[in-house]
């Protein structure tokens, strides 16, 4: 083999490497059960998100994690795990793994009417932080007042349900 040939494949190595190495840790858009154990001691990384304040025991609980960055914050699509539950009046609390230490955020909704639509008028909805949600950001805070660090143990987090109705 030459020099030339050992370079080239050498080359051809590392940016197989460097693509692997950009690509996503998780795939986006896991539906996945809320398997409390997985929140256990030495079970992380993940998030324990405890939400509080829920209005009512109708309609469906919608929790999802995020990437803590401007590009995936609240972006169509780019959700990495979702956990679906029949909502219970009072405080509810969610196990969601994340794919390795980070930074990311979490969406909460409150579906009431179990019809898929944001009502305005019955809906409700929390965000890790619990940043304001007002008419001037439009109910999309910044990632910057969203998003947390988890490292390789569980995250606890805790948030209170906004209802606009």
């Amino acid at each position: 083999m030459t020099f030339r040939t050992t370079l080239r494949l050498a080359a051809g190595t590392a940016l197989a490497a460097g693509l692997v190495a950009s690509l996503p840790a998780n795939a986006y858009r896991q539906e996945i059960s809320n398997d409390l154990s997985r929140c256990s001691a030495g079970n992380g990384p993940a998030v324990k998100v405890t939400v509080t304040g829920i209005k009512s025991s109708r309609g469906t609980m919608r929790v999802q994690t995020y990437r803590g960055t401007a590009s995936e914050w609240l972006a169509k699509g780019k959700w990495l795990h979702r956990v679906e539950a029949q909502a219970r009046r009072g405080t509810m609390t969610f196990c969601l793994p994340v794919p390795a230490s980070g930074t990311y955020a979490v969406a909460v909704r409150h579906d009431v009417n179990g019809n898929g639509d944001t009502d305005l008028r019955e809906d409700g909805g929390g965000m890790s932080n619990n940043p304001s949600i007002n008419i001037f950001n439009l109910g999309k805070p910044s990632y910057r007042k969203t998003a947390f660090s988890v490292s390789s143990d569980v995250k606890p987090i805790t948030i209170a349900m906004k209802y606009w109705g």
